[in-house]
């Protein structure tokens, strides 16, 4: 008998299995992938007696897999903050999932251990882009953090968040599940920063791919959005999501969206809008096949060519300002 760990790729994945590592001390199977990569209880197949833990992943879209695995008897534990559809009503689901605006599943399970591992929390916030509460996680439970390690656990997210982009493990620096095993003996995140060589790996790889990056320009612009089309390669796809991040960050008032060319045909898409604009980024996708997230920060994963105008017609229908 197992227990089986299955989590997002990114950093509020990480960060969210990371404290339950540590809190635990569990002997799991782990289950993971790219980002994008979020269908992954298909992958498990488990019965009486075992107990799978979910992170960070849309119940939404493994609705299926949660019944069969109800079905077959095994027990499930559930945090995420994505939207999620008709949950079970069943004795072996446990949900903690919360779809509020302001918060990610490294705070929710901060919240299930009673803050046993805080700063891992903070790392995943940061991560998820939301630096508001990564300082609240920061500042409460008695952290006493100064400014300088407070910047450096903010780029530990950062990191760990771009790592998980890309269409497949190929175009990673890490596979996620590598970077499970390379956190796991820290306590302390600034500790992971001060003694393993992964963290300036990343660092490494993310300052040359954003030195690409920085010479893109918009395809599309109008008042209040614009549209970005990525190269076809690797490190474009690594900084997708990063980068996404930073362009809302200069320009908080824009919706943004940037598409990476798929080696199968179409493009992902990853969307971000202000925090003003009443529409959702996570509903906005939702009118698409593939697409989910969440309020301000979602994607499509599959956008097909032909669907490339509708798109960006339907983007600026819903961003655009007059």
């Amino acid at each position: 008998m197992s227990d089986y760990f299955v989590f997002n790729g990114d950093a509020d994945g990480l960060c969210a299995l990371q404290q339950l590592h540590l809190a635990e001390a569990p002997r799991a199977t782990l289950v993971t992938g790219v980002k994008r990569d979020i269908a992954l209880l298909r992958r498990v197949q488990a019965g009486r007696g075992e107990r799978v833990t979910v992170l960070d992943l849309s119940h939404a879209q493994n609705h299926d897999d949660v019944q069969r695995l109800l079905r077959d008897g095994a027990s499930l534990r559930y945090f995420d903050h994505h939207f999620a559809g008709e949950l079970p009503q069943h004795a072996r689901f446990e949900s903690y999932i919360d779809s509020a605006a302001e918060v990610c599943t490294s705070a929710l399970v901060n919240r299930y251990l009673d803050g046993r591992h805080p700063r891992w929390a903070v790392v995943g916030a940061f991560g998820d882009a939301m630096p508001r509460l990564a300082q609240a996680l920061a500042q409460g439970q008695g952290q006493r953090l100064t400014a300088g390690e407070l910047a450096r656990l903010e780029q530990l997210g950062r990191y760990l968040n771009y790592n998980a982009y890309g269409e497949s493990l190929a175009d990673l620096h890490f596979d996620p599940a590598a970077l499970a095993e390379a956190l796991a003996p820290f306590a302390d995140p600034l500790d992971f920063i001060r003694a393993s060589p992964v963290f300036a790996a990343l660092r490494e790889g993310y300052a040359a791919d954003m030195r690409k990056a920085a010479t893109l320009v918009a395809e599309r612009e109008v008042a209040g959005a614009r549209l970005f089309r990525l190269p076809d390669a690797a490190w474009a796809r690594r900084v997708s999501g990063v980068l996404a991040n930073e362009l809302l960050r200069q320009r908080p008032e824009q919706a943004l969206a940037l598409l990476s060319p798929l080696s199968s045909g179409g493009f992902s898409v990853s969307l971000r809008v202000p925090a003003s604009h009443d529409l959702g980024a996570d509903d906005f996708c939702r009118r698409f096949a593939t697409g989910g997230g969440r309020k301000r920060a979602a994607g499509i994963n599959l956008l097909p060519e032909v669907g490339l105008e509708p798109f960006a017609s339907a983007f600026e229908a819903a961003f655009a300002r007059a």
